[in-house]
């Protein structure tokens, strides 16, 4: 039983219409409590008016009221009432009362509520034959006790509201629709460039990372654009590192595995177990050499990824130059080198990793072993000296080998530069003093190159900032 498909979400609106919502939305939402405010306000005001009119009406019956022998009399005929309270489009009803509550004249049972005590007239609405009236109920005391009721229909002032309302209204959304297109031209203009910003990265090739062009008419355009060209940048440059690691990889490993392939053919070729013996030393050789090198492409690789990723923190670096001289130790006895350390004795630290200071130890040490081999009859001599130089922690590896001619001292710390001795003897491939140099670069400290004692030997020493090395410490 196959399942239906499920709907595909609805896409999210554009940034041109959630804008207008949040703007216009709340706009026309204060504009209309705006409106309806200012409507009941002037209605209020114009209902004031209608009740002065109506109590005016009320005290012109009120004046035409004498009083004779016989009592309150109302001499007004029914013409001249009209003429008194006259309206050309409201109907007015109107009654006379004596003390008692009788009618003297006028209409009989209108049903206003008297007045509240203290108070000479109060207003009220009514209903009188089906018609919904406004009526005012005034209690007079002279020439005798009598009181007045006017009423009129509410016609004019339900037209009046309606038509304050309306054109109110009206007003306010004409308004709403011209701010409304307003509004949308001047925001599809600031978001122009950013719609060109966004077509320019879809046409774009995806290997193609150079910075890309803003036109930024906002700061945050700006600061969105100076972002992805950061973006880029970085991709850039891991791109770069990947390109260089595996080209450095197929370079450098050819000649070992073509010498492991060439060695393999000639002792399968040949039926002397010693010359197998001699071809299978000759492979081991060249495999120690691809997997040093396979280190080395590895560590630089690592470097480059680390740009700006590693953050730095306190390394205890007098136990750290303890364990990798104690590491390097069964091979320098095994070919003869006298390997040494000293200023161990006080607790450093410093500001660092522990892998990259590690790497720049081990590398100089091995590049030591490898060519600080000095002339016939002497004994080789390596010292790992951890010593303060001006506030500055400084870490040397000293050799008592040939050395290297000042010339070739900023060289080496060049990629596959290699020294004398290197290409002589046939080791390495001119990474170990790069991968130094751009750890130094992590790390925040200096490589200096310089000659041993009495100018013989090397003295490679990394020279820690100031500010990155810390009196004292703990193991």
């Amino acid at each position: 039983m196959s399942t239906p498909p499920q709907a595909l979400p609805a896409p999210p609106p554009s940034l041109r219409t959630r804008l207008l919502r949040h703007v216009l939305g709340p706009l026309a939402l204060t504009w209309l409590v705006g409106t309806v405010a200012s409507a009941l306000l002037a209605n209020s005001f114009t209902q004031r008016a209608f009740d002065r009119s109506l109590l005016d009406d009320a005290y012109a019956i009120a004046a035409n009221v004498r009083e004779e022998p016989d009592g309150l009399e109302f001499p007004l005929s029914s013409r001249e009432v009209k003429a008194v309270l006259f309206d050309q489009v409201e109907t007015v009803y109107f009654a006379v009362l004596r003390e008692d509550g009788t009618l003297l004249a006028g209409n009989a049972s209108l049903p206003a509520p008297p007045p509240h005590e203290g108070q000479v007239y109060r207003f009220s609405d009514m209903r009188f034959h089906g018609r919904a009236l406004r009526a005012v109920r005034l209690q007079l005391t002279t020439p005798a006790p009598f009181e007045v009721i006017t009423a009129q229909t509410v016609h004019s002032r339900s037209v009046m509201l309606r038509s304050a309302l309306l054109y109110s209204l009206a007003s306010q959304v004409l308004l709403l629709v011209v701010l409304a297109l307003w509004l949308g031209r001047a925001i599809r203009q600031e978001l122009r460039p950013l719609a060109m910003f966004q077509q320019a990265l879809d046409q774009r090739d995806a290997r193609d990372l150079a910075p890309m062009r803003v036109e930024a008419s906002t700061r945050d355009l700006q600061r969105l654009g100076r972002a992805v060209n950061d973006l880029l940048a970085r991709v850039a440059q891991g791109v770069q590192a990947q390109r260089e690691f595996a080209g450095n990889v197929a370079h450098e490993l050819r000649t070992p595995l073509a010498g492991i392939r060439a060695l393999a053919s000639y002792g399968l070729a040949q039926k002397e177990p010693a010359v197998w013996r001699e071809q299978l030393t000759g492979i081991v050789q060249s495999e120690a050499r691809a997997s040093h090198l396979v280190d080395q492409l590895l560590a630089l690789a690592l470097a480059d990824e680390a740009r700006g990723s590693m953050p730095l923190r306190p390394v205890p670096l007098d136990q750290l130059v303890r364990d990798t001289v104690l590491r390097f130790l069964p091979r320098a006895d095994a070919a003869g080198v006298d390997l040494g350390a000293l200023g161990l004795e006080q607790a450093v630290t410093v500001q660092g990793q522990p892998l990259l200071i590690e790497g720049v130890l081990s590398n100089l040490i091995d590049n030591a072993l490898r060519y600080g081999v000095p002339p016939a009859g002497e004994a080789p001599q390596v010292t790992v000296e951890l010593a303060r130089e001006d506030g500055s922690v400084v870490l040397s590896v000293l050799d008592n080998g040939p050395g290297i001619a000042p010339v070739q001292r900023q060289q080496l710390q060049q990629r596959w530069v290699q020294g004398r001795d290197g290409e002589r003897l046939g080791q390495g491939a001119g990474l170990g003093l790069e991968i130094v140099a751009r750890y130094a670069e992590l790390l925040g400290a200096r490589l200096e190159l310089t000659p041993g004692p009495q100018g013989r030997g090397l003295c490679a020493r990394l020279v820690f900032a100031p500010s990155a090395s810390t009196p004292g410490g703990e193991n």
